[in-house]
């Protein structure tokens, strides 16, 4: 068992957990966080993605131990109260979603790669870094429709924060 400390959403955070748990167990369990998913727990569908000290990081692939002393940010950190994040704006728009159940790791995946490309997005780029998150029900179409969209609006956003 170790203790481990965290800030997650802003908010630290601690406890005693075993060294084998993982991140995302640490998360959904200890902290009730249950918005990041368990898919697979085998790094395939990207279900769990959270960012860790500002990096997507699929949370089934990490031990809460190894995450001691960093900052989380978890889909349930995204939105300003009730104002949505960009992103989870877009995908509400854009209909980036049927069952729900892959939305929070593509929206935090979306967010990462949006941060990583201020200048913006082009479908081929979306396509690519989306490939380590899985969707059964989609077709990603609407789900790049979305990210495209939210890229538009944060690198406007930023535009017009630069230009004043």
């Amino acid at each position: 068992m170790s203790d481990i400390s965290l800030t997650v959403n802003g908010k630290r955070v601690g406890g005693v957990t075993e060294d084998r748990t993982l991140l995302v167990h640490f998360l959904r369990e200890n902290l009730g966080l249950t918005g990041t998913h368990v898919g697979c727990d085998t790094s395939q569908c990207g279900a769990c993605v959270v960012h860790v000290d500002g990096k997507a990081v699929k949370s089934c692939t990490m031990l809460a131990v190894q995450a001691s002393g960093s900052t989380i940010a978890t889909i349930e950190g995204l939105a300003d109260g009730a104002e949505l994040h960009p992103v989870q704006a877009a995908f509400k728009e854009h209909h980036g979603l049927q069952c729900g159940f892959c939305t929070p790791g593509m929206i935090m995946t979306a967010t990462d790669m949006i941060a990583r490309h201020p200048e913006g997005l082009d479908e081929a780029t979306v396509r690519a870094e989306l490939e380590g998150n899985i969707c059964r029900c989609t077709g990603y179409h609407n789900i790049v429709k979305a990210i495209l969209a939210a890229s538009e609006t944060m690198s406007a956003k930023g535009k017009a924060r630069q230009a004043a």
